[in-house]
């Protein structure tokens, strides 16, 4: 395939989108021409609802995006996922994530029947935990659970584990550790207790340097403080395809659970990966969880591609990163459970669209993935939203919202949380004139000329996009069709601009060269091998006994 901005649909949308510029076409304009934009604009499913009208975006707009959709094979590339086929090509591999969550007929049925095996694993694993029947090696129940992985083995079951916090069981304190920093590792120990503390290891090649070092000074930990060897499997259980390794590090071949080479890292939260979303909020909160994106799945399979949340939320990424320049998107949960998604979507949006090159290995012609980032409202309000709405960027900005509270009793104060959510995006969308700034300032007594001056500083442009996506409840279903609605964007993206969203190589060289590094920091004689600046950099931390 050539690039898709040489097609007739990108073509099209290229021209309407500068029309639509030059014609100085406003989203507010766009409510006043239709009463009942909301409507037209808008998009339920099972668990989550979509307005999308407050986009610089017309029914002409959505018909061009949804050729351009169809003109890059989009239908067809769905199909292909779901049935099974190689779409990783740079790595011929399947991707096949979302057979963790939905029978696939249309795929090998050794699929499902692994998956079908890998939970009941999972579910008779944490029944023995939460049950007292899994002790320590003084016959202590567990109480703390430590999940030590990094990106995709840490991201995803930490923003679930954290986002469900209401759903935790009482009797297990659970936390994540991933960075390689000691600290992490040395924080996270500080309050627990060697015999009633499990880790689970984390890794599908049992090799990954932070999860490998993290995981060594938790076996020291263990054993310093009267843990024995004999009895380390009691306290160390494994996610891995490589079950050699895990043996060797003293796990029990019986808790080493799976993984498969056709789920990638990131989209992993399903699996096994999933494992300390388990212990914390127990096995049928974790099918609910299941549950919630395989309706998302289902949806995406089967919906038209207008009706298509997924598809529709793909086109509008494309059409502001790809037509009106923007360079980055606002993740903007107004739920403070939900503070670790900005930073999920991140690697998921960032590591599958960072490419630079097409499916064919040609230059990329067009930018694609945007920079993902925001935080919890109504944190950012206080601090980067004022960029949003003076700044000169354009910045697309996701809004996401809970209808009802998991605390009835602070209802009051959860309508305030709400209030901040929608006056935001409806802030973005129409902006304050320099009339009404003028308006504002005159009323408060402030004289013509200084009011003149200073109405400038109050005006706000308006017409910044957003979308707001709103769940009923935060409950494990409308949690997981919520990740599953990014998963499937990605995806949409990904199609369209022609790349391959499920290789990450260039997380690779900086591992490569770190083991060097590591080799030149830890050698007595002074460093030449590297650049001027990385062996000015291995000197100075070399000489630093010198310094003290």
């Amino acid at each position: 395939m050539t690039s898709p901005s040489r097609s007739r649909s990108w073509q099209k949308l290229a021209s309407h989108y500068l029309n639509l510029h030059s014609a100085g076409t406003t989203i507010s304009q766009l409510f006043n021409e239709d009463p009942q934009r909301f409507a037209h604009f808008s998009l339920r499913t099972d668990a989550l609802f979509l307005d999308y009208s407050k986009n610089l975006l017309t029914a002409e707009t959505r018909e061009l995006l949804l050729d351009l959709a169809r003109e890059t094979g989009l239908p067809d590339a769905i199909k292909a996922m779901y049935r099974g086929d190689r779409i990783n090509n740079t790595e011929n591999r399947q991707v096949l994530h979302v057979a963790l969550r939905t029978a696939l007929p249309e795929a090998d049925p050794a699929y499902n029947a692994a998956v079908a095996a890998t939970l009941a694993k999972m579910e008779a694993f944490v029944t023995k935990v939460h049950s007292g029947d899994w002790r320590g090696y003084t016959g202590k129940s567990i109480a703390t659970v430590i999940n030590i992985g990094i990106g995709g083995s840490d991201l995803g079951p930490a923003m679930v584990t954290e986002a469900l916090r209401h759903c935790h069981v009482p009797q297990l304190q659970t936390m994540f550790v991933s960075n390689v920093d000691p600290d992490h590792m040395r924080t996270a120990l500080a309050g627990a207790d060697p015999q009633s503390t499990l880790f689970i290891v984390a890794s599908k090649t049992f090799s990954t340097l932070e999860t490998r070092q993290n995981a060594a000074l938790a076996r020291r930990w263990y054993l310093e403080n009267g843990g024995e060897e004999k009895q380390i499997a009691r306290h160390f259980v494994a996610v891995s395809a490589n079950v050699p390794k895990a043996q060797a590090f003293g796990i029990d071949p019986e808790n080493i659970f799976p993984l498969w080479d056709w789920v990638g890292g990131r989209y992993s939260l399903w699996s096994a990966i999933g494992l300390p979303i388990a212990l914390a909020c127990g096995m049928q909160t974790f099918r609910e969880l299941l549950h919630g994106a395989s309706l998302m799945d289902t949806h995406f399979r089967d919906a038209p591609l207008d009706a298509n949340m997924p598809v529709i939320m793909g086109l509008l990424a494309v059409w502001y990163c790809s037509f009106a320049g923007a360079g980055s998107q606002a993740i903007l949960p107004y739920s403070q459970a939900l503070h670790l998604f900005p930073a999920f979507l991140q690697q998921l949006e960032m590591e599958s669209l960072g490419k630079s090159v097409d499916l064919e290995g040609e230059a990329l012609r067009i930018d694609s993935g945007p920079i993902v980032w925001g935080s919890a409202g109504t944190n950012g309000q206080h601090s980067f939203h004022q960029l949003l709405h003076q700044g000169t960027h354009l910045i697309p900005a996701d809004f996401i919202g809970i209808v009802h509270t998991q605390h009835p009793q602070d209802a009051d104060q959860h309508a305030h949380l709400l209030a901040n959510c929608f006056s935001q995006s409806q802030a973005l969308m129409q902006g304050k004139s320099d009339e009404d700034a003028l308006a504002e300032l005159l009323a408060q007594g402030r004289d013509a000329a200084s009011a003149q001056v200073l109405a400038r500083h109050k005006r706000i442009l308006g017409n910044k996009p957003s979308n707001t996506l709103l769940l009923e409840q935060l409950s494990a279903t409308a949690l997981g069709s919520l990740i599953a609605l990014y998963e499937h964007q990605v995806f949409v993206e990904s199609v369209i601009w022609h790349i391959n969203a499920f290789d990450q190589w260039g997380v690779e060289l900086g591992k490569q060269l770190g083991e060097k590094l590591y080799a030149a920091l830890t050698d007595a004689a002074e460093c030449a091998a590297f650049d001027g600046s990385t062996n000015g950099l291995i000197n100075h931390c070399r000489d630093a006994d010198e310094r003290a």
